[in-house]
């Protein structure tokens, strides 16, 4: 690496990005890619499944961040299990109680409550 001023130089120009529209902007090391971690078709299945689950048994339909409120990780983990449950027979060639893409979801959604829960307290 050069050093002094020149160094500094190249570095700073090595973190700004230049388009053909003269547009410039840093470079994207060390961000988070959002849209190459999370696959937009995956995220709209999970999203139809929880908007599924949004009807109450009473009738009524309850908030799309109810979960936020707080459930006990134990209870993530019970249902976690279930919808796991699920997955595996599926994996296996078996029939299960939902069927394959709902148990993936499920498996999503404890996941990601139990995450959810264990970060809130940090």
């Amino acid at each position: 690496m050069v050093e002094g001023i020149y160094g500094l130089v190249i570095e700073l120009y090595m973190k700004i990005r230049k388009f053909k529209t003269g547009a410039t902007r840093d470079t994207d090391n060390g961000k988070l890619d959002y849209e190459g971690f999370i696959s937009p078709i995956v995220l709209q299945r999970y999203a139809e499944y929880m908007h599924e689950h949004r009807l109450q048994s009473d009738g009524k339909l309850r908030d799309s961040d109810n979960w936020m409120k707080g459930i006990p990780k134990s209870e993530y983990m019970k249902s976690g299990w279930r919808h796991f449950e699920d997955w595996w027979l599926e994996h296996r060639g078996c029939k299960s109680r939902e069927g394959l893409e709902k148990a993936l979801c499920g498996v999503i959604f404890n996941a990601m409550g139990y995450l959810y829960e264990t970060l809130k307290k940090n």
